[in-house]
């Protein structure tokens, strides 16, 4: 394999990120993102024979590395259900030539218990979902399937095992908007980095619509008024949150503004799903297998050559596209966000 070398999309966009779903299973029932009556007690999940093998998972990033991947995300699903995850995954994953940085985005629930292990295995980084810091509006938002006290208890080990840690909350209008300024006050005293993202029209579950969406601008308002911020320029390129520092200190806090404010334009991220399709976008319809040619067979050329033929045909830019179709969206069928990560 050729190490080194950068692949480019059709817009001349690097990959330079993968996010791996390891499950398509959460203990949690987010509003947004799994709804009780759809993912509920009768939904088929994936059995274990079809979900990738860490060694399946070990090779692909291998060769993703030789493509210009240098940063790799654990996702799900919660990725913290899956057995032996720090000590074998993430010490194998990040043991990977070319590989820079491991990440692992979790809604804590486990993360107390395994935030150690994590850390000793090589983790870098722990996002968590986090979207309320009212016990009742926490609960109807994940619904009713853990304990605040798990989450925040969660972070406080992440941080003590010495990840750094940030922390991700969905903003729904009429839901959970008079959390901003709580949960900005808690992370600027506590130390997270805080990163409000707009409600996403991911998957096909969620009903998501356009009046439920928080717009960057008014969120940033709000805490404005309370708590003036400076702009900072970004950290690399491809970083999808606008960064602000609180001013007057060395705090931050970031926005993910998919809907308002798009950033496709320097999108670097590729997506690995739970049975090994390959996703070229969060809001993709289809993906292509690599699954079937890794169990039958296929050399680690084939696997490249398929791989790269992928990603330099991809021409996704969802975002920037749904600016031009108002209140019509198309009703494609996208893949779900459990199951390719967030």
């Amino acid at each position: 394999m050729n190490k080194g070398i950068t692949w480019t999309d059709v817009l001349d966009r690097p990959l330079r990120d993968l996010r791996i779903s390891v499950t398509d299973r959460c203990n949690f029932r987010c509003r947004y993102c799994m709804p009780a009556e759809v993912f509920g007690p009768d939904y088929s999940f994936l059995p274990r024979e079809e979900l990738l093998t860490f060694e399946e998972i070990l090779r692909l990033v291998r060769l993703f590395a030789a493509g210009g991947v240098e940063k790799v995300r654990i996702t799900g699903g919660e990725p913290l259900l899956r057995r032996n995850l720090p000590r074998r995954l993430v010490e194998m994953v990040k043991g990977v030539e070319g590989i820079k940085d491991v990440a692992l985005t979790t809604n804590a629930s486990l993360l107390a218990g395994q935030a150690k292990l994590l850390k000793e295995a090589g983790l870098d980084r722990v996002n968590v979902s986090l979207d309320a810091l009212d016990p009742q509006v926490f609960a109807r938002m994940n619904g009713h399937r853990s304990d605040l006290s798990r989450v925040l208890t969660g972070i406080e080990a992440a941080e003590a095992a010495g990840l750094r840690v940030k922390v991700n909350m969905v903003v729904q209008k009429g839901v959970n908007e008079d959390q901003i300024l709580p949960m900005a006050r808690y992370f600027r005293e506590k130390g997270p980095i805080l990163r409000l993202i707009e409600f996403m029209d991911v998957g096909n579950s969620n009903n998501w619509d356009l009046k439920q969406v928080v717009p960057k601008w008014e969120m940033l308002e709000m805490i404005r008024e309370e708590m003036p911020l400076e702009k900072m320029k970004p950290n690399y390129y491809g970083e999808v949150a606008d960064r602000y520092r609180y001013r007057g200190s060395d705090r931050e806090i970031g926005v993910i503004a998919s809907v308002t404010d798009t950033f496709c334009s320097s999108c670097t991220r590729a997506r690995l799903s739970a049975d090994g399709r390959l996703f070229t976008c969060l809001f993709a319809t289809e993906g292509t297998d690599l699954r079937g040619p890794l169990r039958g067979g296929a050399g680690d050329e084939e696997l490249l050559n398929r791989i790269r033929a992928v990603w330099s045909r991809r021409r996704d830019r969802y975002s920037d596209e749904r600016h031009t179709w108002t209140q019509d969206l198309p009703r494609k069928k996208k893949v779900e966000m459990s199951f390719i990560g967030g």
